[in-house]
């Protein structure tokens, strides 16, 4: 095989954002926060959105979760000299 071509495996902490909920695996997957775990070692952390602990198929429950709003997220995405040449 050939070396250095391989992507970093990892333990790796994905943590529910809207619940209290977090699980501690293995991934590939790049990270930029840290979070100190359970055993007492820090880990690189992966901010999800919904998880098993939020998902309504899981829970039951119908929950409506918008972390960034749809105005901010517009704004964002094309800014206010897009609305402005709308308006003309």
């Amino acid at each position: 095989m050939k070396n250095d071509i391989h992507p970093n495996y990892r333990p790796v902490v994905f943590k529910d954002v809207s619940g209290d909920f977090a699980i501690l695996t293995k991934s590939t997957m790049k990270a930029d926060d840290t979070i100190k775990w359970e055993d007492g070692n820090e880990y690189p952390l992966i901010k999800i959105d919904i998880s098993s602990a939020s998902h309504p198929f899981y829970t039951g429950k119908q929950k409506i979760l918008d972390t960034e709003g749809r105005i901010e997220k517009f704004q964002k995405k094309f800014g206010s000299s897009f609305a402005k040449s709308v308006k003309k």
